[in-house]
């Protein structure tokens, strides 16, 4: 415990407040600088100009660790709170929004005097210095970031029967073989029921080097193309998963029934007795199919050198202990005793005659390995007929199958590959775990392994409907509908309880689509039941003991740890859906939708008097300017982030300090439309977040959890978002099959939500709704506009209907040029297209619309639904 005097220099009175102190005791207070009066823990400088107050502590912990001393100012419009132990002469307080400072006592400068001694280090740090930095580039951050392996997953889409298919880095060659029923992998009696996949080798073994490659045919479709080069001799392997007996046909796809593919999916919640009512449904999707789904990988060896070389394959095995027969090289069956085969092999269009073989190759010659793979075991017979399938036959068939279904949703083509092919292979890719039976069912809009989350699912659906899928969309909240319980609740995960708003607000964004009045109308009685449990469950919370610490606001889980608290994000997301509601019902049900308006405006202002509140009290923290910005913590009991450990606690999850604060706090606020993104409160969250909990702008552990991105484009932070956009994908994505991670530490694969926030992303950069004023090219990088570089948006959907623009720089003629169409009935009321000259200069003519230099865009108001922009340079 020590003692220690501080002042706190505000720029101007009048002001007034009080001093609180927690971890000590105020023992003197007085106003050293302007005219007022000080009475116990309050003061009111009456006098304008500078002034001055000194709080001397006594008793106050400012060692290292948690529960420090924490000093409150509370005034009106400028409350904060700072740890004692951070004041110093050096690193003064300094809090420019509010006018005020804190230093040691015995420093006697003004507000002003600190403020310049702060301005003339020229510090050009934290969220504030990326505006000076160059935008960021995929090349950029790809040399500095990690680089992350994942699994390639195919299957045909609906149906829960799926194969992950990759290699080992350790090992360096290719492969492994995986079937699961969407989570759970592949067991059967002879494995003694034990998850098993199936090992392959090619090539002569593991070396002192590894050149393997792999690719996404046409850089999108699920068809795996990969190169594994052994000096003279390539390995060129091509896998993709079709039908048994016959090629994939989009007309005669059925997928799988949702009630069999949910009790597959981790998280799930059903109890035993509901799996047990269940069993023979599942057994049926799962096993009683007419059909397998069959992974088909060909292995083509190509000698490349000038002289004879060897070419080493082995089959198929499982990886776990099972009872194998043997290895039947009349027929290149490699199966278990009981009979059953799991895999096929053909060399050369006959049977391979043994397991392991070494094969010459004559110079520019190939011999060729094709793996045939049934989902689960099959028989004899079947196997027989399996060996004749046509392996090129399918591959066309399904090269057709996935690129009908690109063909089926609005087009997006942007000038950097990188980008664009991501675009098609994330809609796909969110396409293939998208389970249920067709062509009307439910749909589950599953995430990775894991089962469909009201939060995670969410803009996977929304990315949906902004490719024109919107029956997709609405069968995959369909799902959320018919698993909603009779209270309204609706929680499908892991006692994730955020579900219910999350689920509403993804409707309402479906209802800005489609403006589906038929739909509402059927599902309105379920709308309002989910809204009442809502509004109940904020009730409960609406008692004296709870003012100042989540007063109106609920208490839930809104992840994995057990945090049952008074949580933001949780709260924002419940708002937001309550508000979509009250929109839908609008034309349908005017006086419900009225009510509900009124009940969304009261809890928007308790939720942000509970915010602000809770911004008071967090501490203060240094930024890389050298000023320092009000911080926020996830819930609002708490004092400042968790990870600054104001209570003490620990707190340490996921892979990092401060996940629960970045991943599930409360920048949520912003998307959900709490808090507007220009306020004073959202940039003192971006820019507490960024010093916190980033790198290079992009967050840690799962970073597509953390809500700034939405923030930056809208209040115009084009190199912040730029920052996030690209150093987040290129760290938690697969860069050549573009297969997303959970974790920058692995965890799930193949997830979708990741992915589906990424493509939100691309989406909001490419266009965004505000009000009635629909935005173009909000935030794409400078380079897109290079000379000879076309990005082109068809028929892409949005909340005014259609939006179809085309871009081209014509810059070596000094020309930009675009054509734009939203001519539906919903037209906006104006388009603001941006067009950033690649070198940030201003035109110097403009046709079109009005020119708006300092945002580098053309703004056509009113919007008649056509229109020609041309930019002059």
């Amino acid at each position: 415990m020590s003692n220690q005097s501080v002042a706190i220099e505000f720029a101007d009175g009048p002001v007034e407040g009080e001093i609180e102190v927690l971890q000590g005791t105020l023992a003197e207070l007085r106003l050293a600088r302007g005219e007022g009066r000080v009475s116990g823990k309050g003061f009111a400088v009456a006098s304008s100009g500078p002034c001055r107050l000194e709080a001397t502590i006594e008793d106050a912990a400012t060692g290292l660790g948690a529960n420090a001393a924490l000093v409150s100012v509370g005034r009106e419009g400028g409350a904060f709170s700072f740890f004692l132990r951070d004041v110093s002469a050096e690193h003064p307080i300094l809090i420019p929004e509010y006018a005020t400072a804190v230093v040691p006592a015995e420093d006697d400068r003004s507000y002003a005097e600190i403020a310049e001694a702060v301005r003339v280090r020229g510090l050009c740090g934290g969220l504030q210095g990326l505006a000076c930095q160059p935008e960021e580039t995929y090349e950029n951050a790809c040399r500095l970031n990690r680089d992350m392996m994942c699994p390639t997953w195919l299957g045909l889409s609906r149906d829960m029967r799926i194969f992950r298919v990759g290699y080992s880095k350790e090992w360096g060659y290719w492969g492994n073989v995986v079937a699961a029923y969407h989570s759970p992998m592949q067991k059967v009696p002879e494995t003694g029921d034990a998850e098993y996949g199936l090992d392959f080798c090619i090539g002569p073994g593991a070396s002192c080097r590894v050149q393997v490659t792999r690719r996404l045919e046409d850089g999108a479709l699920p068809i795996l193309r990969s190169e594994q080069r052994e000096e003279d001799m390539t390995y060129h392997l091509t896998a993709f998963a079709t039908l048994e007996t016959q090629p994939l046909r989009l007309d005669e796809l059925r997928g799988s029934d949702w009630r069999a593919v949910y009790p597959n999916t981790f998280g799930h919640m059903l109890q035993p007795e509901e799996i047990e009512e269940i069993r023979d449904l599942m057994e049926q999707e799962m096993r009683g199919r007419d059909e397998e789904v069959v992974c088909c990988i060909r292995v083509e060896a190509v000698n490349t050198g000038e002289v004879p070389r060897y070419a080493w394959f082995r089959s198929l095995r499982p990886n776990v202990r099972a009872e194998l027969a043997p290895f039947d090289g009349a027929t290149g069956m490699a199966g278990f005793e009981s009979g059953r085969i799991f895999a096929v092999h053909r060399l050369q269009g006959g049977p391979m005659p043994q397991e392991e073989m070494a094969v010459l190759v004559a110079p520019g010659e190939a011999v060729t390995l094709d793996m045939l793979i049934p989902h689960q075991p099959i028989s004899r017979e079947r196997a027989l007929a399996l060996s004749g399938l046509d392996f090129d036959e399918h591959l066309r068939a399904c090269r057709t199958f996935w690129r009908a279904k690109l063909r089926s949703a609005a087009s997006v083509r942007v000038p950097e590959a990188a980008v664009d092919e991501r675009i098609r292979a994330g809609l796909l890719h969110c396409d293939l775990v998208a389970l249920g039976k067709e062509p009307d069912g439910n749909v589950l809009a599953t995430i990775g392994w894991y089962g469909p989350i009201g939060s995670e699912s969410s803009p996977i659906i929304q990315f949906f409907d902004s490719m024109g899928w919107h029956s997709l969309a609405e069968r995959s909240l369909n799902f959320f509908l018919d698993r909603q319980r009779e209270d309204g609740f609706i929680q499908n995960f892991g006692g994730y309880q955020l579900e219910t708003g999350s689920a509403l607000w993804s409707m309402g964004e479906h209802y800005r689509y489609t403006r589906d009045e038929k739909w509402v109308r059927r599902i309105k009685p379920r709308l309002l039941k989910a809204c009442e449990y809502l509004l109940d469950w904020r009730e409960r919370n609406r008692t004296d003991d709870l003012r100042g610490r989540g007063y109106g606001l609920q208490e839930g889980k809104v992840g994995d740890p057990n945090d049952f608290y008074h949580n933001f994000m949780l709260n924002g997301l419940s708002y937001v859906g309550i508000r979509r509601v009250s929109e839908m019902l609008a034309e349908i049900d005017p006086d419900e939708s009225a009510r509900l308006d009124r009940e969304a405006t009261a809890y928007r202002e308790d939720i942000r008097t509970a915010f602000y509140e809770a911004m008071a009290r967090s501490p203060v923290i240094p930024t890389g300017d050298g000023t320092w910005c009000p911080s926020s913590p996830p819930w609002a009991e708490y004092r400042g982030p968790l990870a600054l450990y104001a209570e003490g606690g620990n707190w340490f999850t996921h892979g990092a300090f401060g996940s629960r604060d970045s991943l599930a706090g409360p920048r949520y606020l912003i998307l959900s439309e709490v808090l507007e993104p220009d306020e004073p409160g959202a940039t003192f969250l971006l820019r507490s977040h960024h010093e916190l909990f980033t790198r290079d702008n992009a967050g840690l552990s799962q970073p597509y959890y953390c809500r700034h991105d939405y923030a930056h484009i809208r209040r115009g932070e084009v190199n912040a978002f730029l920052k996030t956009y690209y150093n987040q994908f290129t760290a938690l994505q697969d860069r050549e099959t573009y297969t997303f991670w959970e974790h920058y530490f692995h965890a799930s694969q193949h997830k979708t939500h990741e992915e589906g926030w990424f493509l939100m992303q691309t989406r909001w950069m490419l266009y965004l709704e505000a009000g009635e004023t629909l935005t173009l090219l909000p935030a794409i990088p400078r380079a897109w506009l290079a000379d000879g570089k076309v990005i082109e948006l068809s028929d892409v959907a949005s909340y005014f209907g259609k939006v179809s623009l085309r871009v081209e720089s014509q810059l070596s003629d000094g020309r930009i040029r675009a054509e734009i169409t939203c001519d539906g009935p919903r037209k906006p009321s104006a388009v603001e297209l941006r067009l950033p000259h690649p070198e940030g200069r201003r035109a110097s003519a403009v046709a079109g619309g009005e020119y708006l230099p300092g945002r580098e865009s053309v703004r056509i108001a009113p919007w008649s639904g056509r229109a020609t922009v041309e930019l002059v340079f």
